[in-house]
């Protein structure tokens, strides 16, 4: 299974995010791409994923190859992230044909209600539910 993982800004919540879903499942092909170099140099420092990039086209064409995208909720949205996420890598996220797994964030003038800030609860529901993916086709 492809997994995309898509992060901006430090890069936090795509470590994280690339840590959990590789010890809850170890077979996953599993690409992170960064909206910038600091947040890929984070990622990569997790030590965990096959394939690294950076930048808009990386998010572009990644997203054609992933089964599962995962990310904070603002990746499908135009201009999120204090304006990393351009309309093309919203759009590439939302149009791709893979599964979306978005983390809920309070966050860039966006309140998504019900959504505790900062909740790990949300994090590991979300690898949860990449791990039942995963067992669900095989």
């Amino acid at each position: 299974m492809n997994i995309l993982i898509i992060d901006g800004q430090g890069g936090r919540l795509g470590r994280k995010l690339l840590e959990s879903i590789r010890k809850t499942c170890p077979d996953a092909n599993i690409t992170a791409v960064g909206t910038n170099s600091m947040a890929t140099e984070y990622m990569l420092s997790a030590g965990c994923a096959n394939q690294l990039a950076t930048g808009e086209n990386a998010v572009i064409v990644a997203c054609r190859a992933a089964q599962i995208i995962v990310g904070p909720f603002g990746i499908a949205t135009a201009d999120a992230m204090m304006g990393e996420i351009t309309p093309a890598m919203a759009n590439a996220v939302a149009s791709s044909p893979a599964y979306r797994v978005l983390i809920p964030m309070n966050l860039c003038n966006t309140y998504v209600a019900g959504v505790t800030k900062g909740s790990a609860a949300t994090l590991e529901d979300a690898v949860n539910h990449i791990r039942a993916l995963m067992e669900k086709n095989g």
